[in-house]
């Protein structure tokens, strides 16, 4: 075990464990200056020291190297006054240089040190004269680092679909993955538009109920299957987890919903789990089919490729062909 404390570089982001070294009673929104492999930063602590195994702690860990002063805080909010002029030289000379990319926001460190150019662009980007000429105008180190579309939603901030403020900005730290089998498994509607959030991605949102569906659904049959209820037998048609109960199309031609305790879904293998076990039938029938006419149409093409024929020769011919097409609808 290793004692450790959780701070952050920016509110609402990621959080870094730093050894504290002797400073052990910091506390939750005190500032310190720590070592970091671009040099020394301001952080906000966010969590106190505590102990985490070693597993936990992922490459090498830093030091505080004191807590921060009155001094570092008025520093910190002069180079932060100073960010707005910052980005909008930075979109100035952006557009000069004729790059096709968005500027998304500067931020000097604390001691004003060095300049972090956050931007979004579709591809790879060469702005290496860029630097140089911002160097030269920011006196200053130029750090260039491009984002995402859902980073660059959080730092822009906005309103979602539900309302409220954005997620990554009001309180998720990191973005989880989120896939469209999660869709699919709430039954949302699989319309871009409508499973999309402000930055284009899938919701962030999603992700959260996830796992209370999953288990839910292993309780559920499976849409089109077969089951018997008090009301006699019919097939699933609609699902509803939260709820446990199903929507059965009876063969009275009666909708009934039914609660999953109530039913009694058919044997195993009995169908493929979707229709019954038809539409496997009729598909594998249509493949003999399509079989059978590839079959005709080669021999037709080859023939006509032969050279002429007698009439004995061809009266045999078309007499094998009929043998052959009786045997067919016999089997």
């Amino acid at each position: 075990m290793q004692t450790v404390i959780g701070a952050v570089f920016k509110p609402i982001t990621k959080i870094y464990y730093f050894d504290p070294a002797t400073l052990l009673d910091l506390m939750p929104n005190d500032f310190v200056i720590v070592d970091t492999a671009k040099g020394r930063e301001l952080v906000q602590i966010v969590q106190s020291p505590h102990s985490v195994a070693e597993g936990e702690i992922v490459g090498e860990m830093k030091q505080v190297v004191r807590r921060a002063t009155p001094w570092d805080m008025l520093e910190q909010d002069t180079w932060r006054h100073k960010e707005a002029e910052a980005l909008a030289v930075c979109r100035k000379m952006a557009t000069e240089h004729a790059l096709d990319m968005k500027v998304v926001r500067c931020e000097y460190n604390f001691d004003g040190g060095r300049l972090t150019v956050y931007f979004a662009a579709d591809e790879r980007i060469d702005f290496r004269a860029l630097v140089r000429d911002l160097a030269r105008v920011m006196q200053t180190r130029i750090e260039m680092r491009q984002i995402g579309v859902r980073d660059e939603a959080k730092i822009l901030d906005g309103v979602g679909k539900c309302g409220r403020q954005l997620c990554c900005t009001s309180w998720l730290r990191e973005f989880a993955p989120v896939s469209i089998r999660m869709a699919k498994n709430q039954q949302l509607p699989l319309n871009p538009d409508e499973i999309s959030g402000v930055c284009g991605r899938l919701l962030c949102c999603l992700s959260y109920e996830d796992p209370v569906y999953k288990e839910a659904n292993k309780k559920m049959p499976k849409l089109g299957a077969e089951v018997t209820t008090p009301q006699g037998l019919g097939r699933v048609r609609h699902l509803h987890p939260l709820k446990e109960s199903v929507t059965v199309y009876l063969q009275n031609n009666v909708m009934a919903e039914f609660s999953v305790d109530e039913l009694i879904t058919g044997k195993k293998g009995s169908g493929c789990g979707t229709c019954g076990g038809c539409t496997v039938k009729r598909r594998a029938s249509a493949e003999e089919d399509n079989e059978r006419v590839r079959a005709e149409r080669q021999a037709e093409a080859e023939e006509a490729t032969e050279p002429a024929e007698s009439g004995t020769q061809r009266r045999n011919r078309n007499r094998g062909r009929a043998r052959r097409r009786g045997g067919n609808q016999g089997e």
